[in-house]
């Protein structure tokens, strides 16, 4: 219950004291209370954009072939070079460079990651005030089915109470039987 005062609250700040249910009612189901996430993603900043696209690459098959093919190729020249190679055999560079790619890496798909989950919770935020909304909707709904119900079962029993009246009232047609 407090979480259906709180999203009242928050969505229709404007609700006066004077207010039916009926038109609070009326106004939650006029005012919108989902977000579309997709409008968030023009608030990212150059780097923060650049992060995803790199976590994004960086987490795919064609980042797994195409870097295992630079790292063969580095081997193979450096191989085929022997003497005048630019990293003898023991590929001493090759290992500073994966180093120091790992090291670049690592924080920017953290920082991706962390981006997501800030998605996904304004995402659930946003499925639980639509979920309460409709929740809310549905159990006013109810309470005038229930009404309704009510009403109807009270005429069923005037209308019955008053065909027995009638019956008794009325005298018997009947032929009596000598």
């Amino acid at each position: 219950m407090k979480e259906n005062r709180k999203l009242l609250k928050e969505v229709l700040r404007d609700i006066q004291k004077d207010m039916t249910d009926e038109e609070v009612l009326a106004l939650l189901a006029d005012s919108r209370v989902s977000v579309n996430p997709a409008e968030e993603k023009a608030k990212y900043t150059l780097g923060q954009r650049a992060a995803d696209a790199i976590a994004k690459f960086a987490g795919s098959w064609a980042f797994i072939f195409s870097f295992t093919g630079v790292l063969v190729l580095w081997m193979a020249v450096n191989a085929v070079l022997a003497a005048r190679a630019f990293d003898p055999y023991p590929f001493i560079l090759l290992n500073l460079v994966l180093s120091c790619i790992a090291a670049i890496q690592a924080p920017l798909i953290m920082m991706s990651q962390n981006r997501q989950e800030d998605k996904d919770r304004r995402r659930a935020e946003n499925d639980y005030k639509v979920n309460l909304k409709t929740e809310i909707m549905i159990e006013d709904l109810y309470d005038k089915v229930n009404a309704i119900l009510a009403r109807q079962s009270a005429l069923e029993k005037r209308l019955n109470a008053q065909s027995s009246e009638a019956n008794t009232a009325e005298p018997s047609k009947e032929p009596k039987q000598n």
